[in-house]
């Protein structure tokens, strides 16, 4: 008989849901619009709910847009934290779900889970230290070591690291609310389009926006893997479907790390090194599918 389970992507401005028994028997999907919470997480149940009917859920995956509680000894496990999401700053997520379906779930961030996925089934199978961004809407980084993601007192938040900002060279100041000029404050979408006066999917693939925002991924790369040192690293999200920019972006990692970091991973097969997802848009919802496998004990590598 087979096992079947629910998966949550959830972002800023849609969720995606999916039930399944597997990567490669998807049942049913669904797409939310990102509302007000209670709104949105009733939408989500409620169509579960009605799945369940037909196959027996036994468990859920979540990743979810953040910053996020994970500290499973936290009275706010599971929540929605610091966000400047309108309505959703200390939304009980991953509550309301286990209220309204009443099975076990597991909960993790958006890029998190999309790293799961990658490893699981995508660029990174085999693998048991890579990192997964996503560049698009916002920043954000899934850093799995040893085959676990990192936490720590929160989770990472790399999207916020500070990079050399030449004002000559970019006079855009930068749209943190908290940072200003960090890396989500000048190479986010909505940042390309503030300072381009257009958005960046709109933008020929010459246009000189696509070598300034290479050169900010770059130099974000080159702290990444001097910090990490990861045997892989995977460019996901809505700025990276520019897929012109992996050639500039391998080409300027390498003169950033300046032959110090000698390894032939990097120096020889840096087309390997820094590579697209294998999973396209379906990292995420896949990685949270995989999340809730784990609960049961299936095996989804």
């Amino acid at each position: 008989m087979p096992h079947y389970f629910a998966a949550i992507e959830a972002g800023g401005t849609k969720f995606n849901c999916l039930v399944a028994s597997g990567p490669d028997d998807l049942i049913a999907e669904k797409r939310f619009s990102t509302i007000d919470p209670e709104t949105t997480l009733r939408q989500v149940s409620d169509w579960l709910l009605i799945q369940a009917q037909d196959y027996p859920l036994e468990a859920v995956g979540i990743g979810s847009f953040g910053p996020v509680d994970l500290d499973q000894a936290s009275p706010t496990y599971g929540y929605i934290t610091s966000t400047p999401k309108p309505g959703w700053r200390y939304a009980p997520f991953l509550p309301f779900i286990q209220e309204a379906l009443h099975l076990p779930v597991a909960f993790e961030t958006d890029v998190t889970v999309a790293a799961l996925g990658e490893g699981a089934w995508g660029a990174a199978q085999g693998l048991q230290d890579y990192i997964y961004y996503t560049i698009g809407t916002g920043i954000g980084a899934g850093i799995i070591v040893n085959g676990q993601p990192v936490h720590g007192i929160l989770h990472p938040e790399i999207g916020h690291m500070l990079l050399p900002h030449d004002l000559q060279k970019d006079p855009f100041r930068g749209n943190c609310p908290y940072h200003v000029d960090c890396f989500e404050g000048l190479a986010t979408g909505p940042a390309m389009e503030k300072r381009w006066g257009a958005k960046a999917e709109t933008l020929p693939v010459d246009h000189p926006a696509w070598a300034l925002e290479s050169e900010y991924i770059a130099a974000a790369l080159h702290n990444t893997i001097l910090a990490f040192a990861p045997q892989r690293i995977i460019l996901g999200g809505g700025v990276m479907q520019q897929s012109q920019m992996f050639p500039l972006i391998r080409r300027r990692v390498v003169d950033l790390l300046g032959g110090y970091f000698q390894s032939p991973i990097v120096l020889e097969e840096i087309d390997k090194y820094i590579t697209p997802p294998a999973l396209g848009s379906r990292a995420g919802v896949l990685g949270a599918l995989w999340l809730a496998m784990q609960i049961k004990g299936e095996n989804g590598c």
